[in-house]
């Protein structure tokens, strides 16, 4: 029969339970799965954001000595954003394992294996859920904390920026709006701000009420219905996928409880295929064993708690989230201006 020992093997040890939590799969989330993000892992807790002309850039943290960030000459404005932490913990308790014994080949490791394998697929669910959560933030320019008004990152306000909006006057059916035109001037504030950096197309990600509102618009509902129509030639037949006058509007759909992560009637456009714009960043977890290595997107860990009544869990996560060129960002709107 199982008990608490199995829990010193090499199995359960932080290296094995972080592959473990890593090999579990992702909970979808769009932007996260579009790849939109760059990320990658960083030896420290902090980085600085400096903006440099029309750009913002993270600037890796080095010991006292070593070696320098080379900046061009000209007015710098530096400022330290910090790892979030996220843990989050769970439990084995004595009772559940000691149902458990092996069986045939099976060894007692291989037979708990699963109970532990579902209590961190249950945490990884959560960090994917708030990993998006940021990765939304940052495309909107505001990164919130998980209470929904904390603020983690707003970076218009950090250096002095103010969104623009791009109003498309589709509130109503009726309202006369020339989405042609509003998707045309989209295009050109994008195109402006690129300061000669290619891009490869413009897509606005949308909620549902501003893509609803927009293709049920009159005087673009001849549009929609031959784009419609023309799903069947089509390998990928999205209904919530709209290609109009150079910009893809694409919808996000989800949030938590009635929260949803793009607000409705809101959207927010940027171009695609420019380098390095989104970057997600994490630090290593807050381990002896971790101390100065690259960050992982996860972390597991498991101790035994008092008494010897059960063992302990905790997964934890430690990102910075970020848009380096959040003017390239613009709000859209249905309202009229």
């Amino acid at each position: 029969m199982a008990t608490l020992d199995i829990f010193n093997d090499d199995a359960f040890a932080v290296s094995a339970l972080t592959q473990t939590i890593t090999d579990i799969p992702r909970t979808p989330t769009k932007l996260g799965d579009m790849g939109l993000f760059n990320q990658y892992g960083i030896p420290s807790l902090t980085m600085m954001i400096e903006r440099q002309g029309a750009s913002l850039k993270l600037v890796p943290t080095a010991p006292r000595g070593g070696v320098r960030e080379p900046v061009s000459l000209g007015r710098r404005n530096l400022i330290p954003i910090a790892a979030s932490h996220l843990p989050q913990s769970a439990s084995v308790l004595a009772d559940e394992v000691q149902g458990i014994r092996a069986f045939g080949s099976e060894t007692e490791v291989e037979a708990v294996t699963p109970l532990v394998k579902r209590k961190l697929a249950l945490m990884k669910g959560n960090l994917d859920l708030t990993l998006e959560y940021h990765r939304v933030g940052a495309l909107k320019g505001l990164v919130l904390d998980a209470d929904g008004s904390s603020v983690i990152l707003n970076v218009y306000d950090t250096f002095g920026m103010t969104q623009e909006v791009q109003f498309f006057n589709v509130a109503t059916a009726a309202s006369g709006a020339d989405v042609k035109a509003a998707s045309r001037s989209l295009k050109r504030k994008i195109q402006a701000k690129l300061g000669g950096r290619s891009m490869s197309g413009i897509r606005a990600i949308v909620s549902e009420g501003f893509f609803d509102k927009l293709t049920g618009n009159n005087d673009l509902k001849e549009a929609w219905k031959l784009w419609q129509n023309g799903q069947y030639s089509r390998e990928l037949q999205d209904e919530e996928s709209f290609t109009f006058a150079g910009v893809n509007y694409t919808v996000y759909s989800g949030g938590v409880g009635n929260t949803d992560f793009i607000p409705d009637g809101k959207g927010y456009a940027f171009p695609v295929g420019v380098p390095n714009m989104f970057q997600q960043a994490f630090a290593p977890a807050d381990y002896m064993e971790t101390v100065n290595t690259n960050g992982l997107p996860y972390y597991a860990k498991q101790e035994l708690m008092k008494f010897n009544k059960g063992v302990e869990m905790e997964s934890q996560s430690n990102p910075i989230t970020f848009n380096a060129l959040p003017e390239l960002v613009i709000e859209l709107n249905v309202a009229a201006s």
